[in-house]
């Protein structure tokens, strides 16, 4: 693995060997954690006062985690606000690229922090074609003779372009946001590590220990805010007070690497989401998982390629560590790839576990504390990465959190309006149910790959307007119930099947979702219809309102348009 010494905070900046030990470590205690009053008391890391700050907080808002925070931050202080970013390392981006879409990246020229050309700059390789495939054969003629047929004869392949086809240099743009932040007066505090918050009527008090260097040792400090926002990521440890005892419903788990070596004449194109086995036997260590990949030329040469192997689990307790995970990858790689492992060169090893709850996104538990990027589950649940999640989101939470400070709207009720139902984000959850499978489950090996094949064969009939948006982790109400109608008039045969698998609670409660995704559907276009986003502008015919009834009415037009996936344009 590799031995980089300097190791960037946030998902997948951290690539030594003891930093996958210590994932390790801590996938086995979250598979193993009690639940409910077997965990016993919760720890303390948030604590509430009566008693008011004595004097004004010195910001209006504290990011903790600067590596996804650092984008919030800086469109905050766009706005005026007085802002600053706390994280517990040096506020760096990881060397491996993020992969994102262009329309994501250009999220951030949306809301102002940067210029079309400078987000360019920050561009490290550009590929299309992308593909998606599963190892099943969607021709009526091989249907019969499916349990004969090799895998690789079988493979269902979509091709479309531009989505993921970026490889950003999270360190340049990183340092971009920076920059941005501090010219518009906020401030980074680096080697700072969170001990505590005191959350008073008035403001929040954060107890941070600095790292001064050299030997030093930490140096406590005090800062305030009237808003905290939390982007410490998952394990964030104000989550861990807030859903102590409570396992996540859903893991995503992935390894891979970055290895040079790769033919360059087969490496400019990218795969998105591919399997090429079925489920893992039942004698496997990652017994019955259903295992895929994605594949992106990486900007280090043009012989350099990311390969990621994932997989949808639950955290039960048998669930075997990620080195076992990490063998299977060393064995199933050569094969989806078509190389030997004695050919490449490995640069670096990737890993990582995202945990995944159902009651997302995760409401505020305390006044003047609010959780974004992978803290607070925005993120599908299918998702492995929280960067996309986060500048999708972007615009709206930056214009939610800038009202809510000018309308003094900041206990948890007023900011829980943020952070409101979303029942294409709950209805993505059957989806993750469909492609795990649990412990006594006992599905056809090829289940999951035949009921993807049979998607995305559909949606790429629908055409872009349905496909696009669902690799961008965006439910829509119309174009889902066109997939699964054309999904089921393409392979009847597998739809019993599917239903079995997934089984009549999930069925039924994602039906609800379903039905107020097209409810939300409606409503969005009433809401338009009737002008009321324009009639919140200033000068508009709701500007007379209270400022506190005009940030809950916008949140109410925010949870319908991004509900239904309306704010996603092609």
């Amino acid at each position: 693995m590799a031995a980089e010494n300097a190791q960037a905070a946030g998902a997948g900046g951290r690539t030594t060997y003891a930093a996958f030990k210590a994932a390790d470590e801590q996938w086995l205690k979250l598979r193993t954690q009690p639940e409910g009053e077997a965990a016993g008391p919760a720890p303390t890391f948030v604590t509430e006062s009566a008693q008011p700050l004595p004097a004004a907080p010195q910001y209006d808002v504290v990011v903790c985690g600067g590596t996804l925070g650092i984008f919030a931050a800086a469109a905050l202080a766009a706005r005026g606000l007085r802002v600053a970013v706390v994280e517990r390392g040096p506020l760096r981006g990881r060397a491996q690229e993020w992969n994102i879409s262009r329309k994501e990246l250009y999220e951030l020229e949306h809301v102002g922090v940067a210029s079309r050309e400078e987000l360019e700059a920050c561009v490290a390789i550009e590929f299309n074609p992308v593909r998606i495939g599963f190892a099943w054969d969607l021709s009526p003629a091989t249907f019969s003779a499916a349990s004969s047929a090799s895998t690789s004869s079988r493979l269902t392949e979509v091709w479309t372009r531009d989505v993921l086809n970026l490889g950003v240099r999270p360190d340049a743009l990183v340092q971009l946001m920076r920059a941005k932040l501090e010219a518009a007066g906020g401030a980074v505090i680096e080697q700072a590590a969170l001990a505590g918050i005191s959350v008073h009527p008035n403001g929040c008090s954060l107890d941070v220990k600095t790292d001064s260097g050299a030997g030093a040792g930490a140096a406590a400090a005090r800062l305030t805010a009237r808003l905290v926002v939390d982007c410490m990521g998952h394990f964030s440890p104000i989550v861990r007070q807030v859903r102590w005892g409570t396992k996540p419903d859903g893991v995503c788990l992935v390894v891979g690497t970055c290895g040079s070596g790769f033919a360059p004449g087969n490496n400019t194109t990218a795969d998105v989401i591919l399997t090429n086995t079925p489920l893992q036997p039942a004698e496997a260590a990652f017994n019955r998982a259903q295992y895929f990949w994605e594949a992106f030329p990486a900007a280090s040469g043009p012989s350099d390629r990311t390969t990621y192997m994932f997989t949808y689990i639950d955290a039960a307790p048998y669930r075997k560590p990620l080195a076992a995970m990490m063998d299977d990858y060393w064995r199933l790689m050569p094969q989806y790839q078509g190389v030997r492992l004695e050919d490449i060169t490995f640069k670096r090893v990737l890993f990582g576990f995202f945990p995944t709850f159902k009651d997302t996104p995760l409401r505020p538990a305390f006044d003047r504390i609010i959780q974004i990027g992978d803290a607070s589950g925005l993120q599908s649940p299918l998702s492995f990465g929280g960067f996309g999640a986060l500048t999708r989101h972007l615009a709206r939470l930056t214009n939610a959190l800038t009202e809510a400070a000018e309308a003094d709207a900041l206990d948890r009720n007023s900011l829980g309006l943020i952070h409101a139902y979303n029942p294409g984000l709950s209805s993505s959850w059957m989806m993750q149910k469909a492609m795990s499978v649990r412990e006594g489950d006992k599905p056809p090996p090829e289940l999951i790959n035949r009921m993807l094949a049979g998607n995305f064969r559909a949606m790429e009939k629908l055409g872009e307007a349905t496909m696009k948006p669902f690799l961008q982790d965006v439910i829509q109400f119309q174009p889902m119930l066109a997939t699964m109608g054309a999904q089921i008039l393409t392979d009847p045969l597998s739809v019993p099947s599917l239903m079995a698998h997934v089984g009549p609670g999930p069925l039924a409660e994602w039906l609800g979702h379903m039905a107020n995704l097209g409810a939300y559907t409606a409503l969005h276009g009433a809401a338009g219809a009737a002008g009321l986003r324009a009639a919140l502008a200033p000068g508009g015919a709701a500007a007379g309102l209270p400022a506190r009834a005009r940030f809950a009415l916008g949140r109410l037009l925010d949870a319908w348009e991004y509900g239904s996936g309306k704010d996603y344009k092609l």
